[in-house]
């Protein structure tokens, strides 16, 4: 009874499902394999880094995962949905509900204020004023901004535009935070201190997934797959 109800309840926690994946793309009448049959599963509240050198499929990968794309053949379910058989409009509502965006270049509008940037998605879910202003104010004292609210981007330093992203992303309280190289644009120091707010938001019970080449910033997460030629492997940093 024990291991049934184990195994009911890990099943439970997965967020994302991947079997079989393949991506193939149509240039000059030849047809390119960027991913090869990927099976991956990420269970509620884990910390997964993608790592990979520039070409090997990483990017293909996180478009997929983000439902920014959707794979040529293969099964991807997201909290149950199945994302092959969505259209635009559904991929579009999953992405706002579902997905936290972190990206490397920060992505903010530079004519709003970090409140405003914040906010954003919580706008877009018809979230009430109200709780707007609540969630806004709570996500950017936990990035450690609660007084920069009022400031515009290019007042900010790259450490803090990137903090702001980060509490932009967890605003709406996404089943996955999807990071593509969060540190890219970072000094070394910046970087150390953005992975350590990631730990955190782990900790908390964030569920992420993060993109990489740097097998330094992979070290930080708690589980590591390789990707390489469009095939992953599970393997540990060391052996990257």
């Amino acid at each position: 009874m024990r291991k049934q109800q184990a195994r009911a309840e890990q099943k439970s926690s997965v967020i994302l499902k991947m079997q079989n994946i393949c991506k193939d793309y149509h240039t000059g009448g030849e047809v390119q394999h960027i991913l090869k049959n990927i099976d991956l599963t990420v269970h509620r509240g884990e910390y997964l880094a993608v790592l990979g050198p520039s070409g090997s499929g990483k990017s293909t990968l996180m478009n997929i995962i983000g439902c920014l794309d959707v794979p040529t053949s293969g099964s991807y379910e997201l909290q149950g949905a199945e994302i092959g058989s969505q259209n635009e409009n559904e991929l579009s509502v999953i992405r706002g509900s579902e997905i936290g965006f972190i990206f490397q270049s920060y992505y903010l509008l530079q004519k709003q204020t970090a409140y405003q940037n914040v906010e954003l998605p919580l706008i877009y879910a018809n979230v009430p004023e109200k709780k707007r202003r609540e969630r806004v104010e709570q996500c950017l004292e936990e990035v450690g901004l609660a007084d920069k609210m009022d400031y515009f981007p290019k007042q900010l330093s790259g450490g803090q535009q990137q903090r702001v992203a980060i509490a932009r992303a967890v605003a709406n309280h996404p089943s996955v935070l999807l990071a593509d190289e969060p540190t890219g644009a970072l000094d070394q120091h910046t970087g150390v201190q953005v992975m350590h707010l990631f730990h955190t938001l782990n900790e908390e019970g964030n569920t992420i997934i993060m993109i990489t080449h740097d097998v330094k910033i992979a070290a930080h997460a708690k589980r590591i797959v390789k990707i390489l030629d469009g095939v992953i492997s599970e393997g540990a940093v060391e052996d990257a």
